[in-house]
């Protein structure tokens, strides 16, 4: 068989295509004991957002690589995400890949290396790549050290999610909570509708806190994910606070509330993510009980 693979630039995948891929992820995520791409990358290979180009790396007209490459926005850098088929791996393809994934994105463009294994820096020292942002992975049980009492202000209001009206105050709340964010900012109702598709999502699941004052303005949210077939079982998925509402402990308020739901729904251990220099969420994980676990890194040219 020969070593080398064709690079195919597409914008949509066909179905066949993205379902060979989404193998080859689950065949590299078994192999490294971590997934190589995010979930934004894996719902984008259903998706025509024109934001999102994929590229193949095909060997004997079999998918024995993929990167996913999203454009840059606003002030945000293009990201890409590469992963090659463990059968594959050793013939540069993974190179090949990152190199022209990083090509395409244009000045400064970034590549994730989740769980930044050895073969992930030893890559990124081979082209000359320096880190430009980490993202950590926390984690903590939820058996022990016991969960601090859930304890409402009685000028909050705290629900979850009720329906399609809540929409439009998630989208708003998440997007000035995250405007930073080159990921999680700059959603839209379709972003939402794609979560809420998935076989994971519950409305019980979503905590939303308003002002008692004010029932009708969101103030922050967080949005819990169960995985009941992985470990751990739960997860922070997204906490938004309004930049209004900063400093009222909500934050605190709102984690610890999706925290005793997990607990409650059966999950032993939860995890979230957390930019590695955002000191002030960093500061509410820990004293919450959480730890690094792992870290994934974004890589760039200097």
């Amino acid at each position: 068989m020969p070593h080398t693979a064709t690079l195919t630039w597409a914008e949509q995948l066909v179905p066949g295509t993205a379902n060979a891929v989404r193998a080859l992820l689950d065949r590299a995520a078994d192999a490294d004991g971590v997934a190589p791409v995010s979930e934004q990358a894996v719902l984008s290979l259903a998706d025509d957002d024109p934001s999102t180009r994929h590229l193949l790396a095909v060997r004997a007209d079999e998918v024995v690589g993929y990167a996913n490459l999203v454009a840059a926005h606003d002030e945000h850098p293009a990201m890409a995400e590469a992963a090659v088929d463990p059968a594959a791996r050793g013939s540069g393809i993974g190179a090949e890949l990152v190199r022209a994934a990083l090509t395409e994105g244009g000045h400064g463009a970034r590549v994730w290396a989740h769980g930044d294994l050895p073969a992930a820096k030893a890559l990124a020292a081979s082209l000359g790549l320096a880190t430009a942002r980490e993202l950590w992975q926390m984690r903590r049980s939820l058996v022990t050290p016991e969960l601090p009492e859930l304890e409402i202000p009685e000028d909050l209001i705290v629900r979850t999610y009720a329906g399609l009206l809540d929409d439009l105050e998630l989208l708003r709340v998440n997007n000035a909570a995250f405007a930073w964010h080159p990921e999680q900012g700059g959603w839209t109702e379709r972003d939402i509708a794609a979560r809420r598709a998935e076989s994971w999502f519950e409305p019980a699941g979503l905590f939303l806190a308003f002002d008692a004052a004010d029932p009708t303005r969101l103030l922050g949210f967080h949005w819990t994910k169960q995985h009941p077939d992985a470990a751990p079982a739960g997860e922070v998925y997204v906490v938004g606070i309004d930049p209004a509402a900063q400093g009222r402990g909500l934050g605190r308020l709102l984690t610890l509330a999706g925290l005793r739901h997990l607990r409650a729904a059966g999950s032993s251990e939860v995890l979230l993510y957390t930019e590695a220099d955002n000191t002030a969420a960093v500061h509410t994980y820990t004293k919450l009980g959480f730890a690094p676990a792992h870290i994934d890194v974004a890589y760039s040219l200097p």
